[in-house]
């Protein structure tokens, strides 16, 4: 088997060998020999690699993300936690669009004010409503 020398596997991740060394020491990813000071990797560190980017852009933490692999290195997925952080995005997706809509409408908006602008108000409250009800459940999932 060939291995991939920490230069290698950074040149073709696109992450610095510091991210590489880093990510060794979470336990994301692990070498399997050295040549000389030089780490070497296993060629399956790339699929591990760009299944930590997605995760990460994913909004998972890196100890969500070291959970996500077996003792073996291969994907190990929670699908429960997969669902749930898809509809974490959902929510989060439907807060942008509000805000978005937003900012559209005062960009727009021919109201000599904003706040004589009934579509405004109407935008500050759901988005208002939106929020306070998203800090409510995060404060009761706080066990606050």
């Amino acid at each position: 088997m060939k291995f991939l020398d920490i230069g290698e596997v950074s040149r073709r991740s696109g992450l610095k060998p510091s991210a590489l060394r880093y990510y060794e020491e979470a336990g994301l990813i692990t070498s399997i020999t050295r040549h000389g000071l030089r780490r070497q990797f296993a060629p399956e560190v790339l699929m591990q690699l760009q299944l930590i980017a997605l995760a990460k852009s994913a909004g998972f933490s890196l100890e969500e993300i070291a959970g996500m692999f077996g003792r073996d290195g291969l994907p190990a997925l929670d699908r429960s936690a997969l669902r749930d952080k898809a509809d974490e995005i959902d929510r989060k997706l439907r807060e942008l669009t509000v805000l978005r809509d937003t900012l559209r409408h005062v960009a727009a908006c021919a109201a000599p004010s904003h706040l004589e602008c009934p579509q405004f108000q109407r935008l500050l409250t759901t988005g208002g409503k939106s929020k306070a009800r998203h800090r409510k459940l995060a404060f009761r999932a706080d066990g606050l």
